[in-house]
């Protein structure tokens, strides 16, 4: 069973850890953790204020990797997230300069500030977990993971997230506001801490994300971990499961929702499909199951879903959102 595992435990400290510095958020979190045991990349939206940047930097705490954030601006250039070839004068000769891309963690901190040409300078990583740099490739270290954030409201100065884009994110997860006893442990544990506590210093900030925790983790523990999902089963009905709900975004009258087809732009690539098993796969996992229930597709289905499923202007003019349609297909589709 998972839950002896050593994989099992040292995730469980990670959440641990993250849970010291963050208050609640307890979704997003396990989100978080499914995507680390997946090498799932994950969109993180919330308004300003929710801990989006601080939920990123206190699971790369709680990690003893290697960390690197980017902010996204209009003025970025691709070469400032991959790197670029810079002339030494000493040598005569070219050399690559490795961006910050070159991290087992990074954060792409509000990722639509950024034009076009720069967000797809992610893909490629993302992707393949490599980058070419003056025509040739280099590979990311392992595991590889990018996080990035964005504000749901502000569309000045935004670039809206290609589908190709938004298709190489594993998850989206969305942070809301935090409940009112939540709030109550905020200002116990932030707005009443001492002045230095809550404000560490520049160089106390670097410490605290290069040195490992309680429960920290290693990128060859994770990736150890992560070979531990092959022991998850995932029977025959969950798979057809899976494949019914995929493919009723592609085909909706014939899954019984006629309506989808003026509120769905498009169905859900097999992107969908892969990224369902392995969340799922990786929910059990956390839950100390070796095996998949259908419970465990439906709680997944909506960070995996949600950021594919693009909604017409119909919908949008009804005020039907991606969430709302995930509910009507897993109402529709009969779980197994």
């Amino acid at each position: 069973m998972p839950v002896e595992t050593a994989g099992y435990q040292l995730l469980r400290g990670v959440e641990e850890a993250v849970h010291r510095r963050v208050v609640g958020q307890d979704d997003v979190i396990e989100g978080l953790l499914i995507a680390l045991i997946t090498g799932g990349h994950v969109l993180l939206e919330g308004l300003p204020g929710l801990a989006k940047t601080l939920l990123v930097r206190s699971l790369a705490g709680a990690l003893h990797t290697s960390f690197r954030r980017i902010q996204f601006t209009p003025d970025l250039l691709p070469g400032d997230v991959i790197g670029t070839p810079v002339y030494d004068q000493s040598t005569g000769e070219f050399r690559v300069y490795k961006g910050p891309v070159f991290a087992n963690l990074l954060l792409a901190d509000e990722v639509n500030r950024a034009p076009p040409k720069v967000q797809s300078a992610l893909l490629e990583a993302m992707e393949e977990e490599q980058v070419t740099i003056d025509g040739i490739p280099y590979s990311l270290p392992l595991p590889f993971l990018v996080l990035a954030t964005q504000n749901p409201i502000e569309q000045q100065g935004t670039y809206p997230l290609a589908e190709a884009q938004l298709d190489r994110f594993m998850m989206k997860l969305r942070i809301d506001y935090p409940r009112r006893g939540e709030e109550l442990e905020i200002i116990e544990r932030v707005a009443l801490a001492p002045i230095e506590a809550a404000r560490p210093s520049g160089e106390e900030q670097v410490d605290l994300l290069a040195a490992a925790e309680e429960g920290a983790a290693s990128a060859p523990e994770i990736l150890a971990a992560r070979a531990e999902l092959n022991g998850v089963v995932v029977e025959d009905k969950i798979r057809d499961y899976v494949v019914d709900i995929v493919f009723a975004t592609r085909e909706p009258v014939k899954a019984g929702l006629p309506e989808f087809s003026t509120l769905l732009e498009f169905g859900t690539s097999p992107r969908a499909t892969i990224f369902l098993i392995r969340a799922a796969r990786a929910l059990a996992y956390l839950k100390g199951r070796d095996f998949v229930l259908p419970d465990d597709v439906k709680t997944v289905a909506y960070p995996v879903l949600r950021h594919r499923l693009r909604t017409t202007y119909e919908a949008d003019a009804k005020g039907i959102d991606a969430d709302q349609l995930i509910d009507r297909l897993l109402d529709a589709v009969a779980a197994p």
